[in-house]
């Protein structure tokens, strides 16, 4: 798990983070450069514009990747694509950590857009490798390792941030930099492990390198089962190939699984969890905390949603997935009402900016516990080998671009609404963790060819349903 998710999503948390701290130095940059290159200031738009573009250009660059992802996990491997993956991270690191020295803010944008591109790529593929290796039994559990690392990655950018490490204004090209180390990690540590056996059976054919692989994964004793189980599913589909993002929507056999992805993924960047960590600034200063602490709080959110991400995957597969992802979408609505509430009486009583930030900490919990962990083991379970690619990548694009939206419109929502904006949270989190109680079978300990079976069940019923709706208006006429 180490060697898969240290170059994959621990990459896409730490580069979320990483931007925060040199903001001012950054902008500082851009100045200056406009300066010696036109010999005139920078607007204060253009500055805003530049900026910007340098953040949220990560975006674009992860929704290129999930594009791209599945397609090269079928060309070149679920293994293959992550070693390859590294090399935007390399390039964009070296751009990045050049872009003061070359008086250039170009490479800064580059280096952003080559290192989403990367992240992108890491959430399509990596919660699919680490589905694929694992033995049933622990399969909720590896699948949590991509949030575990996910939220290590956002506390390790912040802890890098802080001014004792490499948080002054002469080491901001060295903090950009840094995202090299992740990756040469991999580099050096996954190569030592097979390819999914899954991928090199059903996909390549290749059932001597398949046995191979499961003998190094899980033993010789425990690999005979796990092969059986594979090969059940390759006989289940003869004559399927892998589809591609557009054929699913058009395949009544998983129109349910499509929309839960698509449910699940937008959900995850619109449930406010982003507008909760914009309020915590604000809300450490009414309590008190000055401004040098404040980054020092900020970690302490960090560290917190990394606890519970490794909470979840300690109760993964003791309390299943939907308990916890169905409890956690309703938890966090209960918090959105608390919030909201304390935030309208700060100037009543000051403890209630305690009791907010109290609510900050709680919201985070929740999502880490449940909607951050579970939803790419989720993702990974409801598809066969067929269709899993073509999954992650419908999404990865429905997370990326809802994360581009929440970021586009957000500001505007808390302009208009203030703190009444979580209302509208409220209604997300809760409508999810409803249609997840209604729709969302229990997943845990079944293999992939189970869980397919209780969608078809499903199915069958809402057809057997409409035929006897259509027998009973045929029948009155």
């Amino acid at each position: 798990m180490f060697a898969t998710c240290i170059g994959g999503t621990f990459q896409c948390g730490y580069n979320i983070s990483i931007i925060n701290a040199p903001t001012k130095y950054v902008q500082d940059f851009i100045n200056q450069t406009w300066r010696q290159r036109y010999q005139t200031e920078i607007t204060k738009d253009g500055l805003t514009l530049l900026w910007s573009t340098i953040v949220s250009i990560f975006t674009l660059g992860g929704f290129i990747g999930v594009s791209i992802g599945g397609t090269l996990s079928v060309k070149l491997g679920r293994r293959g694509t992550l070693l390859t993956n590294n090399v935007f991270s390399l390039v964009a690191a070296m751009l990045m950590g050049l872009s003061s020295t070359a008086g250039s803010f170009e490479l800064l944008i580059i280096g952003r857009l080559l290192i989403g591109i990367n992240a992108g790529i890491a959430l399509c593929v990596e919660p699919m490798f680490l589905g694929e290796i694992a033995p049933t039994s622990l399969r909720g559990a590896m699948g949590t390792g991509s949030s575990i690392f996910l939220t290590g990655g956002i506390l390790s950018g912040q802890v890098m941030g802080l001014k004792e490490v490499l948080g002054k204004a002469q080491y901001w090209p060295l903090l950009l930099s840094t995202t090299c180390i992740p990756a040469l990690l991999q580099l050096q540590l996954l190569p030592w492990f097979p390819e999914s056996p899954r991928f090199l059976l059903i996909d390549k054919e290749d059932e001597e390198k398949c046995k191979k692989a499961l003998n190094q994964l899980h033993g010789f004793s425990g690999s005979h089962s796990v092969l059986e189980d594979i090969q059940r599913e390759k006989n289940n589909l003869v004559g399927f190939k892998a589809k591609k993002p557009w054929e699913l929507f058009a395949d009544r056999s998983v129109r349910w699984q499509v929309i839960t992805i698509i449910v699940l993924n937008a959900a995850q960047q619109l449930n406010g969890v982003n507008a909760m960590y914009f309020y915590a600034d604000y809300l450490f200063r009414q309590a008190g905390i000055s401004d040098d602490n404040i980054p020092y709080a900020t970690v302490g959110t960090g560290a917190c949603e990394c606890l519970t991400a490794l909470t979840c995957g300690m109760l993964v597969e003791s309390l299943g997935r939907k308990i916890l992802i169905s409890g956690g979408y309703i938890l966090m609505s209960i918090c959105c009402i608390l919030f909201t509430v304390t935030l309208a009486l700060q100037d009543f009583s000051p403890v209630f900016p305690y009791l907010s930030v109290a609510c900050v900490f709680a919201f985070v919990l929740s999502f880490g516990l449940g909607p951050g962990g579970v939803t790419n083991i989720l993702t990974t379970e409801m598809f066969k080998q067929t269709t899993r690619p073509a999954a992650f990548m419908i999404a990865g694009s429905v997370n990326w671009l809802s994360f581009f939206f929440i970021g586009l419109l957000f500001p505007f929502i808390v302009i208009g609404l203030q703190h009444y904006c979580f209302l509208v949270f409220f209604v997300v989190c809760l409508s999810v963790g409803i249609y997840i109680v209604l729709v969302l079978p229990e997943t845990k300990n079944k293999s992939f060819v189970e869980i397919q079976k209780e969608f078809q069940s499903r199915r069958n019923k809402e057809t057997n349903s409409e035929e006897a709706d259509a027998l009973i208006i045929s029948t009155s006429f």
